[in-house]
């Protein structure tokens, strides 16, 4: 599998939300693969990365909410393009405390959702990279 040299950027939301004194991270499902990961796209011109990362939330996971202006963290993984092509990602992450979570949105038919501790998500995460954050969250420092 051949990949281009200069990875790409993305920016991604970390959705979450406190239930009863507990706090939960949403996860939704790759469209393709089905793995368990966050929402994320890639970087456009004259759109803010934090609001780029609010927008994929909203048609990937169907939330919108408040967006931090400054990252959570960064995390590097390869995105497969094709059979034989991938391309090295740096996603820079953004937590999204969810206000309304919406029962249809652009990506409802292609993807699933859930909400998890984030010990939980640690587990089924997809991007290895991100489980060091996540575990953070749980921390009673947390977002």
């Amino acid at each position: 599998m051949s990949k281009q040299r200069k990875p790409r950027s993305q920016f991604a939301a970390l959705p979450y939300r406190s239930v009863r004194d507990r706090l939960e991270v949403l996860l939704i499902t790759s469209r393709e693969t089905r793995r368990w990961i966050i929402p994320k796209g890639w970087a456009e011109k004259g759109t803010e990365p934090h609001d780029m990362a609010a927008r994929e939330a909203f048609e990937e996971a169907g939330v919108r909410g408040r967006v931090a202006a400054a990252p959570y963290c960064t995390y590097r993984y390869d995105k497969r393009l094709t059979a034989r092509q991938s391309v090295e990602c740096h996603v820079t992450v953004y937590l999204l405390e969810v206000a309304q979570e919406l029962e249809d949105w652009p990506e409802r038919d292609e993807r699933e959702r859930r909400w998890l501790t984030p010990s939980q998500a640690a587990l089924d995460i997809s991007e290895s990279g991100l489980v060091a954050s996540l575990l953070r969250l749980g921390l009673p420092t947390g977002p």
